[in-house]
């Protein structure tokens, strides 16, 4: 298993750090761009995944990196049940749907497998070392 020394190493923040560029670019086209709340609470949930990774990890120890993660997930959840919205609302189409809300769903799995190890691994007040 590749050495993971940096928040930017973990694959699951870098599938999300592509989910939200990618929910960015397709948030400010169109009717989605003018439904603001719904854009802005998008935007905020893919900032959240990005940001609750990053803060987790470059805390003390596991037990905080897990609290941290498990709001990323849920944040995750929340981006795909916005893309519900705006599929139903027209401002997306049925392929950029499923494209963001696999995407999504990949995060979600990912930080879940991760929170899964490091809950079993035995090393709950100990950093991150996979």
């Amino acid at each position: 298993m590749a050495t993971i020394e940096k928040f930017e190493d973990l694959k699951a923040w870098q599938e999300a750090r592509r989910l939200a560029r990618d929910l960015y670019a397709l948030s400010g086209k169109g009717e989605f761009a003018r439904d603001y709340a719904l854009r802005d609470q998008a935007r905020r949930a893919a900032i959240s995944v990005l940001s609750n990774i990053a803060e987790g990890f470059e805390r003390g120890g596991n037990s905080e990196l897990v609290q941290f993660l498990s709001i990323a997930k849920g944040s995750a959840a929340e981006i795909r049940a916005q893309l519900c919205i705006a599929c139903d609302c027209g401002y997306i189409n049925s392929k950029q749907f499923a494209e963001l809300h696999a995407t999504a769903k990949d995060v979600g799995g990912k930080l879940g497998a991760l929170i899964a190890y490091l809950r079993n691994s035995g090393m709950k007040g100990t950093k991150f070392k996979p």
